[in-house]
């Protein structure tokens, strides 16, 4: 048994340590502390795969019959394509039944609905529901929003496995339950049935003490598998030019020295390497905790939350003491928001920007000051070895004024010193010093590895008939009337053991086995060689955004190379190895800009459509993307892009064309980059490359000689953010966007761009109202 407020951790040695402290622990009726781990296995099958396990526990949320808002811990277990949810952990009680149990279907949706105050602690949400019913749902939460974003790329995977067992057929009744989606918001039905012999459920966790914090990292021993690329910054080529101008305390402090202007604003930055997961810094910096802040924010020490909004989203009151920082002797206060974004990469980001709010007016006896914009970034680093402690670069950026820091530079310039910028980038050094004097951060995400108790199953499947049926109870036998939100009973016989966790291989081919893929050498037999080319001539497409003439032009589009973005290459999954891209596959012939009441799908079956008209019918292939921009009024940013001869087959873009809709939600990437435009907005998009179909919904029309993609944006909280931060500056920018077909395999790479576009300072009262 661990002491109170300790965790036992088993280390790739075999080897235990003691840990003090609960990190990440959500405050509730009781302390609970959030844990999860995880298990993959690959079983014998004639090559074609094996079962995908995950497991671990969450909080369970919903609203009871009347009325009252529940979250429940619950351990929740993922094999293959089932889930069961139960009250205890089914490896330390294998007579257990599971109070809920089911089939995730191919047509389920996960959303990540980021960070919420739920009873007195916050946790970060997922939310499921059926895309052809949406009245089916449900919410879970985890501790942090690292352990909830690995819970959704298990639910994806998951998704992946039942795609896969649809295509290789099956019977009716399991295709029909297949697509029945998990509830986890409806009342448990009373299966009496499933409550013969079932012993009394006992409640779990009085404490954190109760809890192992283990890791629920997915892992995969052959190759990344898309989401955590190797240690590039970005996927896109930025024209920054960092020069290192000092270091303090061991942390570096940088200026950004290209375009550099007498008179205007510096960008400045402060660097240093923090041994602890990128998951645990992030939290920290959140966290508003008096005590806490007091041992490394000289700033923003005495913090209160006075509102948040969608989950990645706060307004923050902070007042301080001036004598350390300025000569004024007043007492100074401000407000600032608080926006923050977690890249499939797992880096953070988080912009901070000065806030007015009108449950904090200025107020008598106090100076309010605009605290400078800036920018957190938490990336985590590659470890060496399993052994080896976790860390992550973390970079503080601001804008200073550019007398004051050029001063300070040559001469270290004391005023400076006792300013709130120069604090800020001070900050950095004092969360690494807070965190290397706190061991416990350093192996709170230490992998535990535990052992599965179910036997492995041939060929990945999970023979059991009665796991086809929708979510269904089991039931106390002594309380007929338990339902989900209730509470359960203490558990007295509750212990920490610790258990050993193995972790197999499982490849991400599972949803492309059904495909058979050829070998396919590169983008030069994309199209059909055998075919004559057509000629393209773009004067014949017309759209409502017309063509521009240079970067100094407004209001306007361009179809720049693909120089400016680095793409897998050929050895990338031996390597990590990226290579610039090259000229656009497809010609990007025409944009519309249009302003609509609501989103709109299947543009492309339009009659005025580019695509309905008589040119575009004698394309070979076009490829539309619908961006549908949240807004008021909403905007559909639509792309026509035009092949001159038809889409092989045997190519990765013909198997992207043809695919399923699972295969093309793992497989679409974007790569957005800031060519011109405010640092802040640079930061918030990032350069990163990104899954459009796991970050948003993606839905998909094939029909003739066209593919249509319509990209909510508005269906994730963190895109909308992001998007409302961008129209605010939308006239001042200039965007690059780049798609393309992620390569996952050897046969797949290297990758090639299918098409890119540049907006160049986009006026938003220039939309067209679309006729519907």
């Amino acid at each position: 048994m661990t002491s109170p407020g300790s965790k036992k951790l088993v280390t790739s040695d075999g080897s235990e340590k003691e840990v003090s402290g609960n990190l990440g622990k959500v405050s509730f009726s009781g302390d609970l502390n959030d844990s999860g781990s995880s298990s993959r296995s690959s079983s014998g099958g004639g090559g074609e795969g094996g079962t995908f396990e995950y497991f671990g526990w969450v909080y369970h949320l919903g609203v009871n019959k009347i009325g009252h808002e529940y979250c429940n811990l619950r351990f929740l277990f993922i094999r293959g394509k089932y889930v069961e949810m139960y009250k205890r952990d089914p490896r330390e009680n294998p007579d257990i039944k599971p109070i809920r149990r089911g089939v995730i279907g191919p047509t389920m949706m996960i959303e990540e609905l980021g960070r919420r105050k739920v009873n007195r602690g916050d946790v970060y949400v997922i939310r499921f529901y059926n895309r052809l019913d949406e009245s089916r749902k449900g919410e879970i939460a985890c501790a942090t929003a690292g352990e909830a974003v690995k819970w959704v790329e298990a639910f994806e995977e998951a998704k992946q496995q039942a795609e896969y067992a649809l295509s290789r057929g099956g019977s009716t009744r399991t295709k029909l339950s297949m697509e029945a989606n998990i509830d986890l918001e409806g009342h448990r039905p009373r299966v009496r049935r499933y409550a013969y012999g079932l012993k009394k459920l006992i409640r779990i966790g009085q404490g954190p003490e109760t809890l192992l914090r283990q890791s629920s990292t997915l892992v995969n021993d052959v190759r990344g598998d898309g989401f955590y690329e190797g240690g590039d910054n970005g996927d896109a080529i930025e024209a920054h030019e960092w020069k290192c101008v000092r270091t303090i305390n061991g942390v570096r402090i940088f200026e950004d020295v290209a375009n550099f202007k007498a008179g205007r604003g510096v960008l400045v930055k402060a660097v240093a390497v923090v041994e602890a997961s990128a998951d645990t810094v992030f939290e920290v910096l959140l966290s508003i905790d008096k005590h806490q802040r007091y041992e490394w924010d000289a700033v923003t020490g005495d913090s209160e939350k006075i509102d948040s909004y969608e989950g990645h989203y706060d307004v923050i009151y902070c007042v301080y003491d001036p004598k350390y920082l300025s000569r004024w002797q007043s007492k100074r206060d401000f407000v600032f928001s608080r926006q923050w974004v977690r890249g499939q990469d797992g880096t953070y980001t988080i912009l901070q920007f000065p806030a007015v709010h009108k449950k904090r007016p200025p107020k008598s006896g106090y100076r309010r000051t605009e605290i400078t914009p800036s920018t957190w970034e938490i990336r985590s680093l590659k470890k060496r070895s399993d052994a080896e402690t976790p860390s992550c670069l973390v970079t503080h950026m601001l804008e200073i004024h550019s007398k004051r820091w050029c001063k300070w530079k040559r001469t270290s310039y004391s005023k400076f010193e006792k300013t709130i910028p120069y604090a800020l980038l001070l900050q950095v050094a004092g969360l690494k010093e807070y965190i290397g004097a706190n061991p416990a951060f350093k192996y709170e995400t230490f992998a535990t590895v535990v052992q599965s108790k179910f036997p492995d199953v041939p060929n990945g499947e999970y023979v059991d008939e009665e796991m086809e049926e929708q979510f269904y109870d089991a039931t106390d036998s002594s309380s007929d009337e338990e339902d989900e939100e209730e509470s359960d009973e203490d558990d007295e016989d509750q212990d920490n053991k610790e258990i050993k966790v193995k972790l197999k291989n499982v490849s991400w081919a599972i949803a492309s086995l059904s495909l058979k893929r050829p070998k396919a050498p590169g983008a030069s037999n994309v199209l059909d060689a055998s075919v004559d080319p057509v000629s393209i001539d773009p004067s014949k497409f017309q759209g409502s955004l017309r063509k521009g003439n240079g970067d100094k032009d407004s209001n306007c589009w361009d179809s720049p190379s693909g120089m400016g973005f680095m793409i897998r290459g050929k050895t990338y999954l031996k390597d990590n190895a990226k290579v610039m891209g090259g000229e656009p596959l497809l010609t990007l012939v025409s944009v519309d800009w249009f302003k609509v009441d609501k989103a709109v799908d299947n543009i492309a079956l339009h009659p005025k459509c580019l695509v309905q008209s008589e040119p575009g019918k004698k394309l070979p292939f076009i490829l539309v993307i619908n961006l549908q921009v949240p807004a008021k009024p909403n905007y559909c940013l639509v792309l026509y892009y035009a092949a001159n001869r038809p889409v092989s087959k045997s190519s990765s873009l013909g198997k992207f064309v043809d695919g399923s809709d699972s295969y093309r939600d793992a497989r679409f990437k974007l790569i957005p980059s800031i060519v011109q435009g405010y640092w802040m907005v640079k930061r918030a998009v990032g350069t990163k490359a990104c899954l459009l179909g796991k970050a948003v919904t993606c839905k998909y029309l094939r029909q003739d000689n066209f593919l249509e993609i319509d990209v909510d944006i508005g269906s994730s909280a963190v895109a909308r953010s992001v998007i409302g931060l961008v129209l605010g500056y939308v006239t001042s920018l200039i965007v690059d966007l780049a798609i393309l077909i992620e390569g996952k395999e050897e046969t797949d790479l290297p990758e090639y761009i299918l098409g890119t576009v540049r907006l160049n300072r986009i006026e938003l009262d220039s939309a067209v109202s679309f006729e519907v």
